[in-house]
């Protein structure tokens, strides 16, 4: 028997020149590529537990990484502000399993 090999840390925001930008009272964080906008995080908050209800990002950016860097960027600036997940969204419920160091902020069903 051999030892598995530790898995290599995936780079989760390939893209440089992101910007993410927070439309509160519309409740969605907007990612730009420079000055073309790229998608969207939807949500609602309530306190301190924000619920993620869809992740859009606009075809010509599909399945580039886009999604993924839109999902890490919000989770990170929540993480650090100390806020707890409700993932409605498919996406970053996909994206909790790939990427299980967020799960600690997931509000446990009760």
């Amino acid at each position: 028997m051999t030892a598995q090999q530790p898995r290599q840390p995936v780079e989760k925001v390939v893209h440089h020149g992101l910007r993410l930008d927070h439309d509160e009272s519309r409740g969605r964080f907007s990612l730009w590529h420079g000055s073309t906008f790229v998608g969207f995080l939807g949500y609602y908050r309530e306190g301190d537990v924000v619920t993620l209800q869809h992740t859009i990002v606009n075809e010509e950016f599909g399945r580039r990484g886009y999604a993924r860097a839109l999902v890490t960027l919000v989770l990170d600036r929540f993480k650090n502000e100390g806020l707890k997940i409700i993932p409605e969204c498919s996406y970053v419920q996909d994206y909790l399993r790939r990427y299980p160091e967020y799960n600690s902020m997931v509000v446990k069903k009760s």
